[in-house]
């Protein structure tokens, strides 16, 4: 009999709010009330969110953020700043104790990546993993689409695809960023550089390792349709059907009390 899990499909939520709800479905599903979940969902107004471990002081730059109208927010994964305007988000949640899942965080990601290539297969998009020199000496800067990391979707041989993993009392939670359009010019606005020198030589590498997947394809595709294609990339790889996960107003006044205790407070979101 196939396992049944949750598709979780929301539309552009608050950044705080986005990180709740990803936060809440572990805590849900580690408390036994739902299977493991796929989500997709969207921000507004965008974020610029940072990982958890992540130092801000000197490294963004909060008013250059406040004044293009995004928010910041800590995630409770890793890894670097990611700017979420224009793009698809995904986030899963699943047992480490699932049959399911590789017991390290590599192979745990390339199984979630096998399933996102699958999905842009189905889109006729012809994507593939990274496989970074690990020799190479890292950038060192606080931007996330910088470079790929192991298991990272690349196209024409650039990051598309930027997900970050944590693992929290028994569950695991991955959530990814997948960019439509990316601009890279409001993105360095919200960093710290040492100088505008640094800042142009910076962006202009940029350019060449990271890009919106329609910018690339050269057509867009209806967000609905790329939902579909990812849900069924999940589904085949991991053996599975899904069901729609419907929040109740309990599980919502949940989320938006953490949004308010945790999310939105100074104290967590600059607490590095």
């Amino acid at each position: 009999m196939t396992e049944k899990w949750m598709l979780l499909d929301q539309s552009k939520l608050d950044p705080a709010v986005n990180m709740a709800v990803d936060e809440k479905l572990m805590d849900w599903h580690r408390a036994g009330l739902i299977p493991p979940v796929l989500r997709f969902y969207g921000w507004t107004p965008a974020g610029l969110s940072v990982g958890y471990f992540q130092r801000t002081e000197g490294k963004i730059d909060r008013e250059a953020v406040a004044s293009h109208g995004f928010r910041l927010v800590r995630r409770p994964t890793g890894g670097q700043a990611v700017l979420h305007d224009d793009e698809l988000t995904y986030s899963f949640v699943i047992s480490e104790e699932h049959q399911g899942v590789p017991k390290t965080i590599k192979e745990a990601h390339k199984l979630i990546s096998e399933a996102l290539l699958l999905g842009l297969e189905k889109l006729d998009i012809d994507a593939s993993f990274a496989m970074p020199d690990e020799k190479k000496q890292a950038s060192g800067t606080a931007i996330c689409f910088e470079e790929p990391s192991w298991y990272e979707i690349t196209l024409n041989g650039r990051k598309v695809i930027g997900s970050a993993q944590a693992r929290h009392d028994g569950i695991l939670l991955q959530h990814g960023s997948i960019p439509l359009h990316m601009n890279a010019v409001e993105l360095f606005d919200l960093f710290v550089f040492e100088n505008d020198r640094v800042k142009e030589r910076m962006l202009r590498a940029f350019g060449g390792k990271a890009a919106g997947i329609f910018d690339l394809i050269g057509r867009e595709i209806p967000i609905e349709e790329m939902k579909e294609a990812f849900q069924r990339g999940f589904a085949e790889v991991f053996e599975v059907s899904f069901e729609t996960l419907t929040l109740t107003d309990a599980q919502w006044d949940e989320i938006h009390t953490l949004a308010e205790q945790k999310f939105r407070r100074e104290s967590y979101l600059f607490s590095r």
